[in-house]
């Protein structure tokens, strides 16, 4: 037991005392067999050569290169180590080149936290793409939970967030992939009397607003309104924009309905003297993935969409 102790002390000095610096010279010394042409090769001087070459001899214990005239003939101690320094110095070339992503051959599962409006907008656009373009990734949809969001991302269990600026924590990335318009909408059936409705007719009629996050009777434009002095009649409030339609479709009810969800035959837009602002639908991800190819490539695929 001391035996191999002992032997494996021996060897972890050995180790400390070998440098990247000495496996080239060693492997140019092998190619080249030639002092001078090494130390041009390396941008160094043959004293410096020489004095690489001592350590090595030192190291292995072996004089490595017996000199016969301009050349320097490996001993079968260096030459049986040629292949391995090829080998060593080959790998630690490919753990400094960069990583190259390719979405044919990754392969991987990848968590996406998406709201109700960007599971119809974007998901089905793609989700065509990867399956053409990146046949081997699997992907993980699930609903958009705020209350827990910077918890489940920081403990890697989300990978990317499709939603509004104002539902995500401070400390994440996050890129505008457009920016998205409320129409005014109701069922195709309904009839009324005006052509062009004014913001107060619009705030008087009984009004549906979607509210994913929090049950109530609340709208994302109801601070627009009341900028304007306006308090809006809204009636109903559901958690997601798919029930919208077949809700308009059945009543007398209005609602302000993103423009990317139409046309939709089961509904139609009013013409309103003005529209709310425009809102930003945005990509978000944890910091640490700022330089993973697979988020850089689909977060590059959305702002195509």
């Amino acid at each position: 037991m001391l035996k191999i102790q002992l032997l494996m002390v021996q060897m972890m000095n050995g180790i400390n005392r070998l440098d990247i610096k000495q496996l080239r010279v060693l492997q140019a010394l092998l190619d080249l067999k030639n002092l001078s042409k090494v130390a041009r090769k390396m941008g160094l001087t043959q004293q410096a050569i020489s004095e690489q070459l001592r350590k090595l001899r030192d190291l292995f214990d072996d004089r490595l290169f017996i000199r016969q005239g301009n050349s320097m003939v490996p001993t079968p101690k260096a030459l049986s180590m040629q292949q391995p320094i090829n080998d060593i110095l080959r790998q630690l070339e490919v753990l400094l080149e960069p990583d190259v992503f390719t979405p044919q051959t990754y392969k991987g599962v990848f968590t996406i936290s998406v709201t109700d409006y960007a599971t119809q907008a974007l998901l089905p656009q793609l989700f065509n793409l990867t399956r053409r373009e990146a046949p081997n990734l699997k992907l993980i949809v699930r609903d958009f939970a705020s209350d827990n969001i910077n918890q489940l991302i920081a403990a890697g269990e989300l990978d990317l967030l499709l939603t509004f600026p104002e539902f995500i924590p401070d400390n994440l990335s996050y890129v505008t992939l457009f920016e998205e318009q409320h129409l005014c909408i109701t069922g195709y059936k309904n009839e009324f009397a005006t052509e062009i409705f004014t913001l107060a007719q619009i705030a008087a009629h009984p009004q549906l607003v979607v509210s994913p996050s929090r049950a109530n009777l609340r709208g994302s434009h109801d601070q627009w309104f009341a900028e304007k002095g306006l308090k809006r009649n809204i009636v109903m409030s559901v958690p997601s924009f798919s029930a919208v339609p077949d809700i308009l479709h059945t009543t007398d009810m209005i609602a302000f309905y993103p423009a990317r969800l139409l046309p939709n035959s089961k509904v139609k837009a009013l013409k309103v003297e003005a529209l709310p602002p425009t809102f930003k639908i945005i990509a978000a991800w944890h910091p640490r993935t700022n330089d993973s190819g697979i988020h850089r490539w689909l977060i590059e695929q959305l702002r195509d969409l």
